[in-house]
């Protein structure tokens, strides 16, 4: 067929590439994860995430309002109590870090999406997502899944209250998408859509979150509640079962290791999709790039098109800012 076809013809210039370009990224598609305490004035960078930081409500307004003049139209919460106990009960609290979050957000911008994460091991004093089970499971750190999710849909419930546009459940304990429906419908709120963390993986690439968000397991790991690396069809099981259940969005969690199982599930079902970039994956990029190994900028385009390439609709992911104002040229 050469010299007749010559795919390089459509490659010689920036305008030609981009009138043929299969994937398009844009900063509508990125969801920012924010981390928020109490306090006032507080912006304090976080170590091993270089770049991000937590904030307290007033100063997150600030950083989402930076992110929206920037083309940011979604955020996801993450909260850090005030204390601790066996049942993370601030998770539900009125006064939360997330519940006043979300209310100063909503104060403050009218077309922006506020998502918040639902899961007890932020405020959890061992660690794990939900109830620890008693006797000898207490040791392993098994959690009793059933007792959880009242716990969760209480804490959901509050988010709602506060004016969150978007319920993301995390913690995967079964049935929780199912619960979680039932509350919500249950208080009025059968408006606010779920985004599940469907197939959220038992990965070593979370380290950086864990600091971030202060949820390292006291004892014990989370290898009986989150998904075994190796397996990509029980990923389709459990979004079949929290589809079934109501949610409205899936995820996949992380987004690199695991591109394939992105896209088996956009090759099987005919929903929105959500992918999370997750810390290890951006602080081995940062850290990389502040060596001079790789280009930061392209580095960072690359990898967010790759994860929409291999089918995810949206991408949360703390390259959100900076890879809108690279969109932005």
């Amino acid at each position: 067929m050469f010299p007749a076809v010559r795919p390089r013809r459509l490659r010689r210039s920036s305008a030609l590439r981009g009138l043929v370009r299969e994937t398009r990224l844009t900063p509508e598609s990125l969801i920012y994860p924010l981390f928020v305490r109490h306090g006032e004035g507080v912006r304090n960078e976080i170590p091993s995430m270089p770049g991000q930081y937590h904030f307290s409500p007033d100063s997150l307004v600030d950083e989402v309002g930076a992110a929206h003049q920037e083309g940011v139209r979604a955020v996801l919460l993450f909260g850090l109590p005030e204390s601790k106990d066996a049942e993370g009960s601030e998770s539900w609290s009125a006064t939360g870090a997330v519940q006043l979050a979300v209310a100063k957000l909503k104060q403050n911008f009218d077309d922006l999406v506020v998502a918040t994460d639902v899961c007890l091991c932020e405020y959890t004093d061992h660690g794990h997502c939900g109830l620890i089970a008693g006797g000898a499971a207490a040791a392993t750190g098994e959690v009793d899944n059933d007792r959880t999710l009242p716990l969760l849909a209480r804490s959901a419930v509050s988010h709602a209250k506060a004016g969150a546009d978007l319920i993301a459940p995390s913690d995967m304990m079964d049935g929780r998408i199912g619960a979680l429906r039932d509350a919500l419908d249950a208080e009025g709120f059968e408006s606010t859509p779920i985004l599940s963390y469907a197939a959220k993986y038992a990965s070593a690439y979370y380290g950086p979150f864990r600091e971030a968000a202060d949820s390292a397991p006291q004892f014990g790991d989370r290898r009986s509640y989150q998904m075994d690396p190796a397996n990509a069809d029980e990923a389709l099981r459990e979004v079949a079962l929290d589809l079934d259940e109501g949610a409205d969005i899936v995820m996949v969690k992380p987004a690199l290791a695991y591109l394939d199982v992105i896209r088996r599930v956009r090759e099987r079902f005919e929903v929105p999709i959500a992918a999370y970039n997750v810390s290890g994956e951006y602080s081995m990029l940062v850290a990389a790039a502040e060596r001079g190994w790789i280009d930061r900028e392209r580095t960072v385009l690359e990898t967010l098109t790759s994860i929409r390439r291999a089918g995810a609709d949206m991408i949360l992911t703390y390259h959100a800012r900076e890879a809108a104002r690279l969109l932005n040229g």
